[in-house]
């Protein structure tokens, strides 16, 4: 099959491709919805360990005033404080 390799789609294999990702993302969400708290919280707290170790930090906080300024704005703009 190497070098067999087709440039387009056909509709029909578009349509199954897409029906196809429909299924995983609905399984995806599906599964998100029967997960714990606890289980969610957990993955949270590794997520952040990860930062650490993976020295993400810097990158990650480069947006952070640009964020915080967004959220300042909702938060005048619906009187919350």
């Amino acid at each position: 099959m190497e070098g067999n390799i087709k440039s387009q789609l056909t509709k029909d294999e578009a349509y199954a491709f897409r029906k196809r990702w429909e299924l995983v993302n609905a399984a995806e969400i599906e599964e998100l919805r029967r997960t714990s708290l606890s289980k969610k919280m957990q993955q949270l707290a590794s997520l952040m360990l990860s930062v650490k170790e993976l020295d993400w930090h810097k990158a990650l906080s480069e947006g952070e005033s640009e964020l915080r300024e967004r959220w300042n704005r909702l938060r005048m703009a619906y009187h919350v404080r």
